[in-house]
């Protein structure tokens, strides 16, 4: 009830209990001003009487007893046990003084600068028991949080982990000892002088981490070479300058086998360098070499083309023509595996050059120039008999005819690549694995073989690229054996062709690694088949799988994309989808 003043009953108590409290305050504060240690003897109070002095005494020793039998004064204790300021009197001293502290809103000095300040709830105690300011109490909170900071120990982030996904690595648990040491060899790679007698494999290892943390610098490129070696691996040497190239080729004369990746800084210098070594090179694989001109090619091709054995050459934009390919497939007469990829000047010519190599069990090309579906026919007719992979990416204009050829012609093939196509149809694909007397494939990839016309995005009646009919087909002639298959942007598999290709009952052992993404019909009923029917299985990739939200995924499987797939999870030793 208010009265004509607007002073409420409740407002009125509480100006009394504040009073209250002031005044409990006041007292607490003059019992503390006369507190002494064990080896201090009590200031007297030369107006306090002897009878006003014991009271104070008594008033003081049943408040230290009160304090001591508290649980907070038992914590306290047990903390400082064995340390010079565990009394039990001091510490119960110490607390009798922060109850007496100041109340929010009155002043007081900072115990560290001795400024005046205005008392807050969140103002903090200090190190001798006083309040802090506000600038004081951010400085000490800084200093705890850098304290708690070095005390954590190592731990995995996030981005760490999606790294792994990425790779393929969803392994539970603590890292090998191999790897663990790798890791932190290359977390302190600038402090190492040499690696010693690690074994190839090792090294290996170490130029992949080095090559994906972008730390492979001139510096670190001599801790790679070894003189001993026949094999150098380098998967990223952008950071090298042409005469690192000359060194490799210097400490190295046993080399049989060479892989310098994103190699840019590779000159004719080099390759004549190389040549005037009389290396035995066999494996040659050279990525961005664009410096290189066509007359240093056609020379390295017919000095060590007797010897060459592989030849895998990528993103070559400046030379390196179909007059070279020519020189490459004359004078290569041995050659076993050849892969063009992303090489911009490459025609007609080279496909018919290519067509000559009567040793050739391996082949991958993606051409950039639009060639002839006559000519590639042609290549592939002659070659065909020998071939164990076979990979064509970009061949926009090859028909059924392509197709049918492989059913005829190849009858060794383990590896089978074919995509960016919208001409293929999913009827020539179902001839392809009928009756096909080749065995069972191990690796396959048509990514991208479908209908592109937006205005119908379920495509023809008959359809175009692979689809339902000549999925079910693959998997009924591969599926025993198929390790990796990527069908990813092949829209036009249906819902009703995966659940038959992974019903209850089938298994496909060996399938490792699985890439849906764009297919949006997956959803977490079919993911968990996959799971179901894939023992084997360690990495499915479902972008734009819009449907996959709530898939339990098995312990050690990555599943990269999806919108909320949890985290791997096993519920009684079986999947749960």
């Amino acid at each position: 009830m208010h009265n004509s003043n607007n002073i409420s009953a409740a407002q009125i108590h509480q100006d009394y209990q504040r009073r209250v409290r002031e005044a409990d305050q006041d007292v607490a504060a003059s019992e503390t001003q006369n507190e002494v240690t064990e080896d201090e003897e009590y200031e007297e109070d030369p107006s306090e009487s002897a009878e006003q002095r014991k009271k104070r005494k008594r008033k003081e020793a049943a408040a230290l007893a009160r304090i001591k039998q508290s649980k907070e004064f038992a914590r306290r204790k047990s903390r400082r046990t064995g340390e010079p300021d565990g009394d039990g009197d001091l510490i119960a001293r110490e607390m009798m003084h922060e109850k007496s502290r100041p109340l929010p809103g009155q002043l007081e000095n900072c115990e560290l600068c001795s400024k005046r300040f205005t008392v807050t709830p969140y103002s903090k105690t200090g190190p001798n028991g006083g309040l802090l300011c506000a600038k004081c109490s951010k400085e000490i909170g800084n200093d705890e949080k850098k304290s708690k900071a070095k005390k954590r120990g190592p731990r995995t982030g996030r981005r760490q982990n999606q790294s792994n996904l990425l790779d393929g690595v969803a392994s539970q648990g603590a890292l090998s000892l191999v790897e663990m040491c790798t890791k932190k060899v290359a977390d302190n790679h600038n402090e190492i002088e040499e690696f010693g007698d690690l074994p190839s494999r090792l090294l290996h290892r170490l130029s992949q981490i080095f090559s994906k943390r972008r730390i492979l610098t001139p510096r670190t490129l001599n801790l790679f070479l070894r003189p001993e070696l026949n094999s150098i691996d380098i998967y990223d040497a952008a950071k090298l300058e042409t005469d690192d190239f000359h060194k490799i080729f210097a400490i190295m004369p046993a080399l049989m086998r060479v892989n310098l990746r994103f190699a840019g800084q590779i000159k004719d210098r080099v390759i004549e360098y190389m040549l005037d070594r009389d290396l035995k090179v066999r494996q040659l694989q050279l990525d961005a070499a664009n410096l290189v001109s066509d007359s240093s090619w056609q020379q390295l091709f017919q000095k060590l083309g007797s010897q060459l054995e592989s030849v895998k050459l990528s993103n070559l934009d400046y030379s390196f023509t179909d007059e070279t390919v020519e020189r490459m497939c004359e004078s290569c007469v041995a050659l076993q595996q050849l892969k063009l990829k992303q090489c911009w000047k490459l025609g007609n010519d080279s496909l018919s050059a290519i067509s000559t190599l009567s040793a050739l069990e391996h082949l991958s090309l993606d051409l950039v120039q639009e060639t002839s579906g006559e000519v590639l026919l042609q290549m592939i007719s002659t070659l065909a008999p020998k071939l164990r992979t076979l990979s064509l990416e970009g061949i926009s204009n090859a028909d059924d005819r392509l197709l049918d050829l492989i059913h005829e012609k190849c009858l060794v093939l383990a590896k089978l690549r074919l995509t960016d196509n919208s001409v293929l149809s999913d009827k020539g694909f179902v001839n392809l694995f009928t009756d096909w007397a080749n065995a069972p494939l191990k690796f396959v990839d048509f990514s991208s073989t479908r209908d592109v016309d937006n205005s119908n995005p379920d495509g023809p009646a008959d359809a175009i690229g692979f689809a339902s009919q000549g999925f079910i087909a693959l998997m009924n002639h591969s599926g025993s054996t198929l390790r990796k298959l990527n069908i990813s942007s092949c829209r036009h598999i249906s819902h009703a062709a995966f659940e038959e290709v992974f019903t209850e009952g089938k298994s496909y052992p060996f399938l490792q690694e699985l890439d849906i993404s764009f297919l949006t019909v997956v959803d977490d009923f079919l993911m968990g088949r996959v799971f179901r029917c894939c023992p084997s299985i360690k990495k499915v990739v479902a972008f734009a799988c819009f449907n996959v939200r709530q898939v339990h995924v098995p312990i050690g499987v990555a599943l990269i994309g999806g919108l909320k797939a949890q985290d791997s999870i096993v519920i009684e030793g079986t999947t749960s989808g």
